[in-house]
């Protein structure tokens, strides 16, 4: 079974896959260290780790560099392209290509656009879509709809935005399944009735984000969920306990017990490197 394979079988209705979002080599060594057979990136987490804005197409080598060092971890990897970081479906198309040859299993590719400008027109969204399948056949292609954080207007009633998102949703799945999608990622969607009835109707795999204070994985699994994500979440629970532990160091409040040696952390970084940076003496 090679990696695309290897990829799409961990994506199950009953026993979604869970997978993690990591923003750096080191993140992601040590989420596979810990026995994950998958790892994602976060379009966040890597933006903010280089300091560009998220969403708006300014990471697309930082990602293509982090893919290249990702591949090299024992696991199979997922990296976010926001919305694959070209105007044209041929620029999307050689970026899907260049992923694939790396080593990368799937892409996520999202329909919301940035600043606030909301949902892409889905014809357009579904030529990109289809040019990355014509280009990278093997990649799981994991089309994200907005619709449930751009799709309809704050103002209306709830009752009629929740229908308008349902709706709304259901129409952009068919469409980018139709055009070669493999699975479809929802960030947003938390309501368990809304859930279940996407991933009942839906004949293919499923995406949603973990809900902060909704149904967790298990419940997610009973649902029909077939993959579920922490998208940003690691990279801001990371932030909050770098702050969190540099404010006890400076009250003198007791630190976090269990952290990562000096020597464990470097080995993280060192682990999987090229040959050409690893320290010397250290075994291959």
């Amino acid at each position: 079974m090679n990696r695309f394979e290897a990829f799409r079988a961990l994506h199950r209705a009953g026993r979604p896959l869970f997978l993690p979002n990591a923003w750096d080599r080191a993140s992601a060594a040590a989420l596979a260290a810990r026995g994950f057979r998958a790892i994602g990136t976060t379009s966040l987490g890597v933006a903010a780790a280089a300091g560009l804005p998220d969403a708006v197409g300014a990471t697309r080598e930082t990602t293509l560099w982090l893919a290249r060092d990702l591949v090299r971890l024992p696991v199979l990897v997922s990296v976010d392209i926001e919305g694959g970081f070209g105007p044209t479906p041929e620029d999307v198309a050689e970026l899907a290509a260049d992923l694939e040859r790396l080593g990368v299993a799937g892409v996520n590719i999202e329909d919301g656009r940035p600043g606030g400008a909301g949902l892409a027109d889905p014809a357009l969204q579904c030529e990109l879509i289809t040019a990355m399948k014509r280009t990278a056949p093997g990649l799981f292609v994991n089309a994200r709809t907005d619709t449930h954080w751009l799709g309809t207007a704050e103002d209306d009633p709830v009752e009629e935005r929740t229908e308008e998102r349902a709706e709304e949703t259901r129409r952009r799945a068919a469409a980018y399944l139709a055009a070669g999608a493999d699975g479809i990622f929802v960030p947003g969607l938390a309501d368990e009735g809304a859930i279940a009835a996407l991933a009942d109707g839906l004949g293919a795999p499923l995406n949603v984000l973990l809900p902060p204070g909704g149904p967790g994985l298990s419940r997610l699994a009973a649902l029909g969920v077939s993959r579920v994500s922490t998208g940003s979440l690691l990279f801001r629970a990371a932030l909050h306990a770098a702050v969190d532990t540099a404010c006890r160091a400076l009250e003198g409040a007791p630190l976090p017990a269990g952290l990562p040696s000096y020597a464990e952390a470097q080995d993280l970084a060192a682990a999987y490197a090229p040959p050409e940076t690893r320290r010397p003496g250290r075994p291959g």
